[in-house]
């Protein structure tokens, strides 16, 4: 931490029985046998390469005025961390439209999000909390992105 500026915070609210149970499942994933079923599904958008599953979600974001930054779907059961990432996620660049994303999704996927906020780079990182839950955090965030787009976050406040 330098300047007494964090480095990141967590905002959103896992308990402490949540984390514990969180390296649980990572210590007994890396000691698992990794079995392949499909190859990971890239396209381009804006012609950078991005997962297949969060495709329509960053378009989405994107097209509500939310930038995006990195992205990884990670649905692929031999995923590695070199490969990518064990958890999906999703890094937004601060803006007024990112802050109320991550406010309505927050909302919207409860514990099943974890966001994080690096205030030294203006950006949050959203990702799913639980290994193994990828594909449904990709379908939920898509979920959230086309009602966020559309200006459904506003009613249920």
């Amino acid at each position: 931490m330098e300047g007494g500026q964090p480095e990141e915070v967590i905002w959103s609210g896992q308990t402490r029985e949540q984390w514990i149970r969180r390296r649980a499942e990572l210590e007994r994933w890396t000691l698992r046998e990794k079995i392949g079923r499909a190859p990971k599904r890239t396209a381009l958008l804006e012609g950078v390469e991005v997962d297949a599953e969060l495709l329509d979600s960053l378009k989405l974001l994107n097209g509500a005025g939310v930038r995006t930054e990195f992205s990884c779907a990670g649905v692929s059961p031999l995923d590695e961390p070199e490969d990518h990432s064990l958890y999906a996620y999703v890094t937004l660049i601060e803006s007024g439209p990112a802050r109320a994303f991550v406010d309505y999704a927050l909302r919207r996927m409860g514990r099943r999000l974890l966001v994080s906020y690096e205030p030294e780079r203006s950006r949050y990182d959203l990702s799913s909390f639980r290994l193994g839950q990828n594909r449904s955090f990709c379908c939920l965030l898509e979920a959230c992105a086309r009602e966020f787009a559309r200006g459904e976050d506003r009613a249920i406040r």
